[in-house]
């Protein structure tokens, strides 16, 4: 009898029934249980209503009696459905005790918590939302359940929920982003899809702008990208092909800097889909971003680079490549040898961008108009020496080597010739590489510092002393006989403005010939000799005319 009394106002045949095992019976108590609360409802009786979902919750959802359990979720329900708009009021007593049962062993008490939750839901509306994260952990567990029946249960949840969300404009998208980036991650490929239908909602409600948060998520997305269902492949796919369009819409307002590096790791990526979709975003941002980009050039360059010596294979990832290398390679302009690296700005985004063209406003990483952006010369000639240092590489790759270096020493001669010493050996080096093109492209850099002027000002040259002297050089050329003669070869006498390059050149390349006969019997007749003459003779040609022109 004490125990009846603890659980009134419930009457002794409605708690029974809710005990039963068959369905039905606790079907018949829960309609009572509906009758009752709409009582209360009428009489604004707001304790009692407390007291019987409380009895529901702790008496019978909470239960270690499996039955129980069943007619305790079926009677919240009935609560739900018996307080309509006003369930709003008792949401996280009607919701916690049923989420719980979504942990279950039982599959089927799982499948009736899912059922009970759409009816309170479904009541609610948009009261759920301030109760959107717990409803979204529960249904992320659920959408990886192995039973059909849950997950059948768990997708009607679901869509209901996407539902309000999408008509709804008090959702928490801030609260919301912590329990996305953590679910982001999981390898289930149910959870995944889940994840993703979710992102593809949230990216179509105008009113949610995803795109604030998407460096927390971005890394997740490509790892899902890398998922080996191709259904869930192409979601995220389009997934990622909306961002990038809105993104193409507002750059003015992306975090660009946040996301750079996330895509240099993903433009590595053994698996093509990533690594193409990676870098076509990458092409995209360094259009987009211009010099914002310049910071994280060093890392773009170790991504691309290797790309450019792919075949047709993969064709597509090769094209973009070579466009994300060309646009990077754009972005370095003269100003980047004139000015201290530490007070370079964003102003100098019009060099590389055609405003025009993109009829976009100059994009700014913040509010403020003049931020800092540096160029990060030590670390693109560190990736390039390696590189070239790299025999494995492929001809394109090396061919592109070659180009960024010439092209550096083009823009920014002052500063690249503090790197010269180190590369110069590997530049010589590659005059014994087995591509014609190769050669050239080596030879055009090589007589580019030879002759460039910036030599002269780096403290390369010789003393300014009139009676500086270089010593000789010793040199075993071989003649046309084939025989080794020696031959004293001193350098000419030194100037203020003479490039000390200029015979350093010349000199290691009579000693390459020198100690590799093979070099020159192949590379120095008609297949190369044209080439290789003319290229000399621009670099001898340029020191002749420092010459003269110090000596007037």
């Amino acid at each position: 009898m004490n125990a009846e009394r603890d659980l009134l106002p419930l009457a002794p045949g409605v708690v029974r029934a809710l005990n039963d095992k068959l369905y039905e019976k606790r079907k018949v108590a829960a309609l009572e249980i509906e009758k009752l609360v709409r009582e209360f409802v009428a009489q604004n009786n707001t304790s009692q209503i407390k007291h019987v979902i409380q009895i529901l919750s702790q008496e019978f959802a909470l239960s270690l009696h499996p039955h129980s359990r069943k007619g305790g979720l079926i009677g919240l329900a009935a609560c739900s459905i018996a307080l309509g708009k006003d369930s709003g009021l008792y949401l996280k007593e009607l919701i916690e005790p049923v989420l719980t049962c979504f942990n279950d062993a039982d599959s089927r008490l799982r499948y009736y918590a899912c059922e009970a939750l759409y009816n309170i839901v479904k009541v609610a509306r948009g009261s759920v939302l301030p109760h959107f994260d717990v409803l979204f952990d529960g249904l992320s567990r659920l959408a990886a359940d192995p039973d059909p029946n849950v997950k059948s249960g768990s997708e009607l949840l679901d869509r209901l929920l996407k539902d309000i969300v999408t008509e709804s404009k008090q959702f928490d998208l801030v609260g919301f982003i912590p329990l996305l980036r953590e679910r982001i991650y999981s390898n289930n490929q149910y959870a995944r899809q889940f994840i993703i239908s979710w992102i593809l909602v949230l990216e179509s409600v105008p009113d949610i702008n995803l795109l604030d948060y998407l460096p927390e998520i971005l890394d997740g997305l490509f790892q899902i990208l890398g998922d080996n269902n191709k259904e869930i492949r192409k979601m995220c796919e389009v997934a990622l092909g909306e961002f990038l369009k809105e993104i193409k819409k507002n750059p003015s307002s992306i975090k660009f800097a946040e996301m750079a590096n996330i895509l240099v790791i993903h433009c590595q990526a053994a698996d093509d889909l990533i690594q193409l979709t990676a870098m076509r975003w990458m092409s995209e941002f360094i259009q987009l971003a211009g010099r914002a980009m310049l910071p994280y050039s060093s890392g773009i360059l170790t991504a691309v680079l290797s790309c450019l010596s792919y075949d047709d294979r993969k064709k597509s990832i090769l094209e973009v490549a070579n466009v994300c290398n060309q646009s990077l390679m754009k972005l370095v302009i003269p100003e980047d040898d004139e000015m201290d690296e530490a007070r370079q700005l964003t102003t100098l985004l019009a060099h590389e961008l055609d405003i025009t063209a993109l009829n976009q406003p100059l994009f700014f990483p913040c509010s403020c108009e003049r931020i800092q952006v540096t160029l990060n010369l030590d670390g693109i000639v560190q990736v390039l020496d390696c590189h070239l240092h790299d025999t494995s590489i492929g001809m394109m790759t090396r061919i592109a080597v070659l180009k960024w270096l010439y092209h550096l020493y083009i823009k920014t001669p002052h500063k690249m010739f503090r790197h010269t010493d180190s590369l110069f050996p590997n530049l010589l080096q590659t005059l014994s590489d087995e591509s014609d093109e190769v050669i050239l492209k080596d030879l055009e850099v090589l007589a580019e510092i030879a002759s460039s002027p910036a030599g002269q000002t780096e403290g390369h040259g010789p003393s300014n002393s009139s009676d500086a002297r270089p010593s000789p050089v010793e040199l075993h050329v071989p003649d046309r006989a084939g025989q080794l003669s020696m031959k004293g070869l001193e350098c000419l006498p030194s100037t203020p403005t003479m490039n000390s390059y200029f015979y350093k050149f010349m000199i290691n390349l009579l000693k390459h010939f020198s100690r590799e006969r093979k070099l020159l019997e192949t590379r120095g007749e008609a297949k190369c000799h044209g080439s290789w003459q003319g290229i000399i003779f621009n670099a001898v040609k340029s020191g002749a005319r420092d010459t003269s022109s110090s000596a007037h």
